[in-house]
């Protein structure tokens, strides 16, 4: 393995399984021709006057073409192709009633295209409980786990996978299908950026295959770095939530993604001035009468946040940690919400170091008054050795949530943005390596 514990007194096991960029993974996504043509129609409606005028033989030559390449490779492709038609024929200056169905998909498909969601990069992963934990017994714990996936253009997006973590540290992730697919606007109408948006999953998905894009001015440039927890209201009443980097290509805000299901995703902009940096994490419950969150709200050190409302956070928080050791020198910051045990919150960290090394350490606060910080690791307890040094981004290990299964954690991490790894440590061990 190139990527270990460094250090002797590390407590980590690093597990065999890893997951990789994939480029063979693709989605069916709009294709937008928004630009001019000549005689100031649009470039979109010469395309279609240009289908419109093929003979019907012609229309299904080229849509055998189209089948025999594309069909296989999605699921419920010609639907697909049905449904961007749909999208399209009210903005058409063109009559479009007398079009037969084969015509139609055709049209569909000229204004689609694949999009390798995965290519270039999958790192950043979260973890939490499933929704769904019927017939699971003897301790373990079904779990959705969230990866950052780059793809053409540098644009990063949500992608899942589900599985089964097991109380030796031991884990099964389901089989993906053959087929990834994007997630629906529930209403087609944005609003501005400042406004939520809701995504749905189509019925018969799989969350396992399913992706989120980009929807927003806000997010064009990126959904960055989710941090999931599922988040306690009280009595039972439990909602998913995750904080994540919305990237417009120029400026960065903390936006909120929540949904009670994975069928149904709810995304909202992080009002007030602490929604202006990146890397919160929120508590799994509230504090006191307060919602809290762990951010690094000056890029250098981590402070506690409290908020009455999940969606505004005004306050600029109380400094809870500061860069101490060499590793941590440059930054440190929060990887992932705090997850509770008997001993108080512990959370993971990173820390940047000599050469931009990113490495991860813990720390633990007090249970009831979370800022006080209790212990913290004076050496990481993970970084990058030997070959996974090299990567889309090199010499980084960093996570954004673990699982807690019984009295151990599983921990899901990237690898230099290249390739995710997983590791397994008692908790007990982890705490007793804190000063």
């Amino acid at each position: 393995m190139g990527v270990e514990p460094e250090f002797p007194q590390s407590p980590l096991q690093i597990l065999d399984e890893r997951l990789y960029a994939d480029p063979s993974r693709v989605v069916l996504r709009p294709f937008h021709l928004g630009w001019q043509a000549k005689n100031g129609s649009t470039r979109a409606q010469k395309l279609v006057e240009d289908i419109a005028a093929l003979s019907e033989e012609e229309v299904q030559q080229e849509y055998d073409r189209v089948r025999q390449d594309f069909v296989a490779r999605h699921w419920q492709t010609e639907m697909m192709f049905e449904e961007r038609f749909d999208e399209l024929k009210d903005n058409l200056e063109i009559d479009t009633s007398g079009f037969s169905q084969t015509r139609k998909r055709l049209i569909g498909a000229f204004f689609c295209h694949e999009y390798s969601y995965a290519a270039a990069a999958l790192m950043n992963p979260s973890i939490v409980p499933h929704p769904d934990q019927s017939g699971i017994a003897g301790g373990a714990v079904r779990f959705v786990l969230s990866l950052r996936a780059v793809g053409e253009g540098h644009i990063s997006s949500i992608a899942f996978r589900e599985g089964i973590a097991n109380p030796d540290g031991t884990f099964t992730l389901w089989p993906q299908g053959a087929f990834a697919t994007s997630v629906n606007l529930d209403d087609a109408s944005l609003h501005d950026s400042d406004s939520g948006v809701v995504v749905h999953r189509h019925p018969d998905s799989n969350l396992s295959n399913t992706v989120i894009f980009p929807i927003t001015e806000q997010q064009a440039g990126g959904l960055e770095d989710l941090r999931l927890v599922r988040f306690d209201h009280g009595g039972g009443d439990y909602e998913w939530i995750g904080t994540y980097t919305a990237y417009s290509g120029r400026a960065i805000r903390s936006e909120l993604l929540r949904t009670l299901d994975f069928r149904r995703f709810l995304l909202e902009p992080v009002k007030g001035r602490a929604g202006r940096n990146k890397g919160m994490a929120l508590f799994p419950e509230k504090i006191g009468d307060k919602y809290a969150m762990v951010g690094r709200q000056d890029g250098k050190n981590l402070f506690l946040l409290k908020s009455d409302r999940l969606d505004r956070w005004n306050t600029e928080g109380t400094l809870l940690m500061e860069p101490k050791y060499p590793w941590e020198f440059i930054q440190i910051g929060n990887c992932g919400s705090p997850i509770l045990t008997d001993a108080g919150w512990l959370i993971f960290t990173h820390g940047v170091g000599a050469m931009r090394k990113y490495s991860l350490g813990a720390a633990l606060l007090d249970r009831d008054d979370p800022s006080r910080l209790i212990g913290r690791t004076a050496e990481p307890v993970l970084t990058a050795v030997d070959a996974d040094r090299a990567g889309y981004v090199p010499n980084v290990v960093y996570t954004c949530g673990a699982l807690k299964v019984g009295e151990r954690l599983l921990l899901p991490y990237g690898i230099s943005d290249s390739a995710v790894g997983f590791a397994t440590v008692e908790i007990k061990a982890l705490l007793d390596l804190m000063v």
